[in-house]
């Protein structure tokens, strides 16, 4: 049986960078600045299930406190925990209490969008847009620009007023964690010209996902992608090689798709 909230987690495509940048009237390295910050630029964990942060305070207030018990709800925001597969096992407590509330507590992908927000984000319900965060990147980052229009907030992305976003997209406590300056730093970052690799990108998501360690998803073909990239290839009897390109990925996912088939 596959894994409550999991997923094919297909990585983000030159399309779905496109279509975000189109609606969002803004280059491609806004767009980046933002993941970087929200998610490090990722959108799943290793076993395919989206990037998610469990809200406690969202729940308390959804559930009218009905199942107040300082974990998964609560009056007051923290209270995280580590992230990754922690943050599923406080939803599964909440999903056990009440469904739809602890699904909109949540924030869900590489945006990390609230899934209270759903119809912002261009769903008709939270269960549909749940789906879609498991689907694709390029889903998860086609709900972000949806929501960041609707919120009019692709206006302050355009002016890169970093504190302005900060506040509608993290709230009124933004400048604790230093959000406004990271997005600036990250903003930075990418135009000095550093965009990351789709097709590096891809390849070490899917590797992560196959159990191997190609160290960050961040599209930069270092020593332990192609470590991890060999590696591979021993496994599977196939010629070596350290190129990355849409060939690789493909094999990558056809790997994959033997491997959830011999799961189920």
């Amino acid at each position: 049986m596959p894994t409550p909230f999991q997923g094919p987690g297909w990585a983000l495509s030159a399309d779905g960078i496109a279509a975000a940048s189109d609606k969002l009237k803004v280059p491609a390295l806004e767009i980046w600045t933002v993941l970087e910050v929200e998610t490090s630029g990722c959108g799943y964990l290793a076993d395919r299930r989206p990037q998610i942060c469990f809200e406690r305070h969202v729940f308390h207030r959804l559930t009218q406190g009905r199942f107040d018990d300082g974990n998964i709800s609560d009056p007051t925001s923290g209270g995280y925990g580590a992230p990754g597969a922690h943050q599923y096992e406080r939803l599964n407590l909440a999903v056990a209490k009440d469904r739809e509330p602890a699904l909109r507590s949540a924030s869900w992908g590489i945006g990390q969008i609230m899934g209270e927000n759903f119809a912002l984000a261009g769903y008709s319900s939270v269960e549909n847009f749940v789906i879609a965060m498991m689907q694709s990147e390029d889903h998860q980052i086609a709900a972000m620009a949806d929501f960041l229009v609707c919120r009019k907030l692709h206006l302050a992305l355009q002016a890169h007023d970093w504190s302005r976003f900060a506040l509608r997209y993290n709230g009124p406590d933004y400048a604790i964690n230093r959000y406004d300056q990271r997005l600036d730093a990250a903003y930075k970052k990418y135009s000095s010209g550093l965009i990351a690799d789709l097709d590096v990108r891809a390849t070490q998501l899917y590797l992560r996902y196959l159990g191997f360690d190609p160290g960050a998803v961040d599209g930069v073909a270092g020593q332990r992608t192609v470590s991890a990239l060999l590696e591979f290839y021993r496994r599977q009897g196939f010629a070596e090689r350290t190129s990355i390109n849409g060939e690789v990925v493909e094999q990558l996912k056809r790997a994959l798709t033997h491997q959830v088939a011999a799961a189920d």
